[in-house]
């Protein structure tokens, strides 16, 4: 019977969380107590060891009770135990399964690109990446699409310090032509890389976003010209899309 009280008591306190989080200005005793169904002297007993511990706090003024800065510690130690290969394993693995193409994972580092994941996919294809290596930005996919979502002036201070250097006939290295090129990246969501990296190669990217809306990493899919049509590209979009919001919400942005 003790035990059964205690699981009510805990049940009960993550409906009064639950209650209280939804109201910008706080809830008083009562109005919790109405919605809840139950007396008073519950809910401010709960209500007490919630603000004991942190997890409540009561204005003074207006006696309501809001949400405490615990919360906001828990939060940050969960996204700091975030680990975002972990994390995108489990759906990248979904979209190889899908594909049989080839899958990267890459994070931004110092005007570059990292590749910290790489799926080989079943079918036949050779490609330069290796998880460890770094590539340059401008003519792949993923540096596209974490391009388009970094601020204005360090999108110019890597364009600055790195320059457009061309490594296939398909390379863009007109800046402004570039510079349009990463707006329609962003309003598209996704970006493209055809040929301009490796001749041979076409891919797809699209960004990932942790919590605050930061651009992170960005995923690609990538395949030779013969299968990466145009046609299968745009039947590519809107899955890739998925996958690009279903990790971002992993790490916590919404």
């Amino acid at each position: 019977m003790e035990r059964e009280n205690m699981v009510k008591s805990v049940s009960r306190a993550l409906d009064i969380i639950d209650i209280v989080c939804s109201e910008k200005d706080g809830l008083g005793v009562t109005e919790i107590a109405k919605q809840m169904d139950i007396n008073k002297s519950s809910v401010y007993r709960i209500l007490s060891t919630l603000v004991q511990y942190g997890y409540m706090e009561q204005d003074e003024e207006t006696s309501r009770y809001k949400l405490g800065y615990k919360f906001l510690e828990l939060s940050s130690k969960l996204l700091e135990s975030i680990d975002l290969r972990k994390e995108a394993k489990p759906y990248l693995k979904e979209l190889e399964k899908e594909t049989n193409e080839v899958i990267h994972l890459v994070v931004y580092d110092q005007g570059e690109v990292i590749y910290i994941e790489k799926l080989e996919g079943t079918e036949t294809l050779r490609m330069h990446s290796k998880v460890g290596r770094r590539a340059p930005m401008h003519c792949t996919a993923v540096g596209k699409a974490i391009l388009a979502h970094l601020p204005a002036d360090v999108v110019h201070d890597i364009l600055e310090r790195k320059g457009l250097p061309r490594h296939t006939d398909q390379t863009i290295t007109d800046q402004n032509a570039f510079l349009q090129e990463l707006a329609q990246v962003k309003q598209k969501g996704y970006a493209l890389d055809l040929e301009e990296n490796e001749y041979g190669i076409r891919c797809i990217a699209v960004p990932i976003f942790a919590h605050g809306g930061k651009v992170v990493a960005a995923v690609s899919l990538s395949g030779p010209t013969i299968r990466m049509t145009d046609e299968r590209i745009k039947l590519l979009q809107g899955r890739m899309q998925q996958i690009g919001k279903q990790i971002s919400a992993r790490l916590g942005y919404v």
